[in-house]
């Protein structure tokens, strides 16, 4: 039979759930006490790696907390339990530690590894909500995850537990993340991909322009010229710069709209006469993300990039950030 959908009856089952699932992580969160402590010791002094395992709904949040902690500093990897009793258990070393997930203590995959991870030495941290089970007696730390009830209905499908075990992980590898004073570039050289990792690693060396690309005129130039120049380089600005190739000036698509409504009779008109002067610059070695402030904060879409003398060395323009990933 069938339960009409009614909106009302949704809601109140989908809050139902939620209030479940929060009472349950308040309960786990009254018992982080020393074991807690214990098994942040453990994780933080391993020399290998965590390697994190369980079977079912428990090894899912199990492969969530193992990339939790190694991207954030903490090296670990997932190891089905199952695949582990058919070679895979060469994988764990005796530098490791082992964080084994069971929400019954009872996992028999887990169990029948156990002794070949008992004579390796390895120290094994269990996150159960069964604190005397099997698989308890033989950790050197447990983590007592278990919960009043679950979200389902019928206290059968693993929902409370789960969302109770993956934020008592985030707990782990936060709280050792601190203690290893580990930092935002730090999070960006593991996440190169990831645009947190673009804004922090990213220098505007990488994404300027140089060479025969960079719009460059003199003061004495034309500004028919000049418009030629910017035209074949597709910047929307040209840099006005001397013999030595100091920066003079900036002439830019606004800077044209500009002089039109001053001055329409564009014939006799130099570089020199047109041009913005002091433009904003940047040099090579800084953040693009710090190249993306200085546009936001002064309204403009290009920058030139100087050395130390002030010499011309690069340009870019908002695109070439977009096209970079870190707009």
């Amino acid at each position: 039979m069938t339960t009409a959908l009614k909106a009302d009856q949704l809601l109140a089952r989908g809050r139902r759930v939620l209030d479940t699932e929060i009472a349950a992580i308040a309960a786990v969160k009254e018992r982080l006490k020393d074991a807690f402590v214990d098994a942040c010791r453990v994780l933080h002094g391993c020399k290998g790696r965590v390697v994190v395992s369980g079977m079912g709904k428990s090894g899912h949040i199990g492969n969530k907390i193992a990339a939790t902690l190694a991207s954030t500093g903490t090296p670990a990897f997932f190891l089905h339990p199952a695949e582990a009793g058919h070679g895979d258990i060469g994988m764990i070393t005796a530098d490791d530690v082992l964080l084994a997930i069971s929400n019954s203590g009872e996992t028999g995959e887990l169990l029948t590894i156990l002794p070949v991870i008992k004579r390796l030495g390895v120290p094994i941290v269990v996150m159960t909500g069964k604190p005397h089970s099997t698989l308890a007696k033989a950790a050197s730390v447990v983590l007592d995850v278990s919960v009043p009830e679950e979200a389902c209905p019928h206290n059968l499908a693993p929902t409370a537990s789960t969302t109770a075990t993956l934020a008592v992980g985030d707990a782990l590898a936060v709280a050792i993340l601190e203690a290893r004073g580990f930092t935002q570039e730090d999070f960006a050289r593991s996440h190169p991909g990831g645009s947190l990792g673009r804004r922090l690693l990213l220098r505007i060396e990488d994404v300027m322009r140089t060479g025969d690309q960079l719009p460059i005129v003199h003061p004495d130039t034309s500004l028919r010229d000049g418009l030629v120049e910017m035209s074949r380089k597709g910047l929307g600005m040209t840099a006005i710069v001397d013999e030595h190739r100091r920066v003079l000036g900036i002439f830019t698509d606004g800077d044209l709209r500009r002089t039109l409504d001053r001055d329409p009779d564009l014939r006799s008109k130099r570089m020199a006469d047109v041009m913005t002067v002091r433009p904003k610059t940047v040099t090579a070695d800084m953040l693009a993300a710090q190249a993306v402030h200085l546009m936001e904060t002064a309204k403009i879409t290009q920058l030139l990039v100087v050395d130390e003398a002030n010499v011309l060395v690069g340009a870019l323009n908002v695109h070439d950030l977009f096209r970079a990933g870190v707009m």
